[in-house]
């Protein structure tokens, strides 16, 4: 029997890749849930087509599931340590991400004739054509399914072999010394309505954690963790559009308010409306709408009831809404509208994320029309977005963007759940019962000029509020060109006073660099990798990352005038970039790191990019 080998290490990199009827997200989702539980940071990836489901066994039908887990995570890693390839297409389009130390585990069963023609072999041996050199286990996980099912008589063979990604999640499970107790549970809750299937999956994971522990001749090679001592309480995976969904859920119960959701479904942002829909005893309204704009107007005329308003989406959905958003912009009501960028433009790469929807976020309505822009930067910080984006919606009466994207909505994160003691008060800026008589509805806050709201039906507050401009004492409509001038430089400087309550821009790195890169929401993570790989090999170099968008912290341009150079690194062709000169004139040099592909920065690339742009003079 061959010794196993032990690596120790403080992270690892798994990548479970597979037909789109595979279940590899489920592999992926369980596995990164056990890491999570264990107190491991993780970060992960899915990546998968925008079709329904393309051919089967071809490359335009790989999906695959990323999981980064261990101390420090904060990208979900260019390569990975271990490849799980259901099929001869996955191991062909995943080929990018190997290293030359990394394992690959097949079925086996699958590489033949016809599944190799399928992916576009011109050979019978995809390792050699492929120039691959690494470990392989080759482990039979359909004839394993089909052996370990088979006193499962009512059950047919084609059911069986859809458990093959919880047999190779097992095998992964063992070789990271993962327990099953977690996946065994989330497996259970999965199929709670289908006991037989969930009996089943319970069956393969444990054989295919069998097969790792006996068949010591195939699997030569095993890893261990460091382990991590987290901070204490209570931990658990979660996704963006989740923890979007539970920020919005914990800003209505602080706020004492009902939470209302109009959305129409779309890539990737739906999640959003899928979880709310669960928390009915929780004060939840959510509406499945016929499209986009009934979606935001619902959400519109809940936030006029007195309802904390939300309506969901991804960028073509936000053109849709841009003419109800502006109907909330004039009137001033309160509501959060939360974009899941994607590839685009049209329909683009449904699927895949990008960060182009910035300048449309700031500017695409009709007229001068400001509304406060938040961005999240992880999916576990999504929670705190979601909050924040509603407090700042209800005490200034305005709406407000949410910028994600679909790495930061689809991607997971290990969550520290958190006391709501914890949290910031939220102050609706309604109105008391002393101004009944003496209100208007464009009476404003002399410091925030925000106007304060009256909930229809409150005795002393009749009033009537729309899209025609009105009259800033009266609330009456006013054609008069001074009031409307008046009136766009209070909607202007309400969102303005905003940036009081924000938190200064805050500086990492070198204190005496003369470089500084910035970004903005999801590329955080990646960002600081490549900014400590840089440092790492004695360059000097400062890094800051911007939440908020519109307003800007107040000390923005203080910080950007401190340095010669500023290097921008987005997911578009430079729109932060263009909107920082814009608002600042005089600015220091400025170069941008640019990438569009729909796929998060590589670190490998984004240090080499960075590593250049230093060098120079």
């Amino acid at each position: 029997m061959e010794e196993i080998t032990v690596k120790q290490l403080n992270n690892v990199v798994v990548l479970f890749s597979g037909d789109s009827g595979d279940g590899m997200q489920l592999a992926g989702n369980i596995f990164s849930a056990v890491c999570a539980v264990l107190g491991d940071d993780i970060c992960t990836f899915p990546d998968y087509p925008a079709e329904i489901r393309a051919p089967q066994g071809t490359l335009g039908g790989v999906s695959g599931f990323k999981i980064h887990a261990g101390k420090d995570v904060i990208t979900p890693g260019d390569t990975c340590n271990v490849l799980v390839a259901m099929n001869p297409a996955a191991l062909k389009k995943m080929k990018p991400f190997l290293a030359p130390d990394s394992v690959i585990i097949i079925d086996v069963d699958t590489f033949n004739e016809s599944e190799m023609k399928k992916a576009e072999y011109v050979t019978n041996n995809p390792f050699e054509e492929l120039d691959i050199k690494n470990e392989v286990i080759a482990a039979p996980l359909s004839t394993m399914c089909l052996h370990s099912l088979s006193k499962m008589e009512e059950m047919p063979p084609k059911a069986k072999l859809k458990c093959r990604n919880i047999m190779a999640l097992g095998l992964v499970c063992w070789m990271f010394e993962r327990p099953l107790d977690h996946a065994r549970e989330m497996i259970n809750e999965k199929f709670a309505k289908k006991p037989e299937i969930a009996e089943a999956n319970c069956r393969v994971l444990q054989d295919g954690y069998n097969y790792g522990h006996n068949v010591h001749t195939s699997v030569a090679i095993r890893y261990k963790i460091e382990p991590k001592t987290p901070q204490k309480g209570t931990y658990t995976e979660i996704s963006g559009n989740k923890a979007l969904a539970f920020g919005l859920m914990a800003a209505a119960e602080k706020a004492n308010m009902e939470l209302f959701l109009g959305s129409y479904p779309i890539t990737p942002a739906t999640d959003v409306l899928h979880e709310l829909a669960k928390h009915k005893s929780m004060g939840v309204k959510t509406v499945q709408c016929e499209d986009e704009i009934s979606g935001c107007c619902m959400a519109i005329g809940a936030s006029y009831a007195g309802d904390l308003a939300v309506t969901s989406t991804s960028g073509p959905g936000l053109c849709l809404k841009s003419e109800a958003m502006n109907l909330a912009i004039m009137a001033e009501l309160p509501l959060v509208i939360i974009d899941v960028q994607r590839g685009g433009p049209s329909t683009g790469l449904p699927t895949k994320t990008e960060q182009t929807d910035l300048l449309q976020a700031l500017y695409g309505r009709n007229g001068e029309s400001p509304m406060p822009v938040v961005s999240a930067i992880t999916p576990d910080d999504c929670f705190l977005t979601a909050y924040e984006a509603c407090k700042m919606a209800l005490e200034h009466m305005t709406p407000v963007i949410i910028l994600s994207d679909a790495f930061v909505a689809n991607g997971s994160a290990a969550w520290r759940i958190p006391n709501l003691k914890d949290y910031p008060s939220i102050q609706p800026h309604d109105v008391t019962s002393d101004m009944a008589g003496k209100w208007a509805p464009y009476m404003r806050d002399d410091k925030t000029l925000t106007r304060f709201r009256a909930v229809p039906g409150t005795e002393g507050f009749c009033h009537v509020i729309g899209g025609l401009e009105k009259d800033s004492d009266t609330g009456k409509i006013s054609y008069d060109p001074d009031n409307h001038e008046k009136m766009v430089n209070f909607r202007k400087k309400k969102v303005s006073c905003i940036a009081n309550s924000l938190p200064d821009l805050k500086v990492l790195g070198d204190s005496d660099a003369d470089t500084i890169i910035i970004g903005w929401g999801g590329t955080y993570g990646h960002i600081l990798e490549s900014v400590n790989r840089v440092r790492a090999n004695g360059h000097k170099i400062a890094q800051a990352h911007f939440r908020w968008l519109n307003p800007l912290p107040n000390n923005t341009e203080q910080v950007l005038k401190n340095y010669k150079r500023i290097i921008v690194a987005e997911l578009n062709d430079g729109q932060f970039a263009g909107y920082l000169r814009m608002r600042y004139q005089e600015l220091p040099h400025m170069d941008l790191i640019s990438s569009i592909q729909g796929q998060p920065f590589a670190e490998d690339w984004l240090t080499e990019r960075l590593t250049l742009l230093l060098e120079q003079k």
